[in-house]
């Protein structure tokens, strides 16, 4: 058994021991560790996969912000989690859910176990097409060409949860600053790091975007970092949310999406289809698409961690 083979057995076992703790969990705070551990593990088993884009995804989306939203969330939940056993679901109910979790997990093994071999894949004629972009990674050549309406629907979802976020606020506060208007030590620890990462901070987002057209990156992955630094300005107090009524941030948020659908209806006019790119224009038009989806991300995901608005646009 070679070294690596063992590091892969002993990851696949951790992966398996995390995702039983994250169900098993009796408290939302301690799932959620265990959710955010069970993603940055799942980051490296990506990596050992040779899938650097996948990983570098998991690792801010999944063990990142979606960690950071699910703790706000838990936090806010901890005064509800003492149910009385009565409300606690029954043997036969856990029974149930066990079998049928267990069935789900069979039924995905064996249709990958039984695919056919070779097993039926786009990827030959995907290589093929690959130089009419231009685009030297071959993840972001598929997410903007052969998977151009999957993607931009992303970015829709992506606003579209948002604005199920701000729906939560009360009439009163409408339009207003989303969450606490912070305030740290202005010589503690957490001051001190928003000013010296947030410069580092934007040079890696912006050279994760860029180097995404021939190497692992891309707009989701250098939005993420850059939303990340954003927060922690917001967090040291340094910033303050801005109202989700300003017109300058609505802006921002429907940039990547309104970009992608000019387009892919310029494709109607200039090419053969809906978001099929002119050969000659093909690897322009789509860096114009991943800055503005650089920058939606970016703001929308910092958005979404600030939370439900809580005070009005005045103070």
């Amino acid at each position: 058994m070679t070294t690596a083979f063992a590091f892969d057995i002993v990851l696949a076992a951790m992966l398996l021991i995390i995702a039983t703790w994250t169900i098993a969990a009796r408290q939302a705070f301690t799932a959620v560790v265990a959710f955010v551990v069970y993603g940055l593990l799942l980051a490296i088993v990506w990596v050992e996969l040779s899938a650097v884009d996948i990983a570098l995804t998991e690792a801010a989306i999944g063990g990142g912000l979606t960690g950071a939203l699910l703790l706000g969330a838990a936090a806010r939940l901890r005064t509800t989690e003492t149910l009385p056993d009565v409300e606690r679901p029954g043997k036969t109910l856990r029974l149930v859910v066990a079998l049928l979790s267990a069935t789900v997990a069979a039924t995905l093994a064996a249709s990958v176990l039984f695919l056919p071999d070779p097993a039926p894949t786009l990827a030959p004629a995907a290589a093929a097409n690959a130089a009419a972009t231009g685009l030297g990674n071959p993840v972001t050549n598929v997410l903007m060409a052969f998977r151009a309406m999957d993607t931009m629907l992303e970015k829709v979802v992506l606003l579209l949860a948002l604005v199920g976020v701000w729906s939560l606020a009360p009439d009163r506060v409408w339009g207003g600053h989303p969450g606490p208007r912070r305030q740290t030590d202005p010589n503690g620890v957490l001051a001190f790091l928003s000013r010296l990462l947030p410069p580092i901070g934007i040079v890696i987002g912006i050279y994760t975007f860029w180097t995404g057209a021939d190497h692992p990156g891309g707009a989701f992955q250098g939005g993420t970092i850059l939303a990340a630094m954003w927060l922690l300005v917001m967090m040291a107090g340094l910033a303050d949310a801005p109202p989700v009524s300003r017109r300058r941030l609505r802006l921002m948020l429907i940039a990547g999406p309104s970009v992608f659908l000019v387009v892919g209806l310029g494709g109607l006019w200039l090419g053969d289809a809906f978001l099929s790119y002119p050969v000659a224009y093909a690897k322009p038009l789509i860096l114009a698409i991943e800055v503005a989806m650089t920058l939606t991300v970016a703001v929308t995901l910092g958005m979404l961690v600030a939370g439900v608005p809580e005070r009005s646009a005045e103070r």
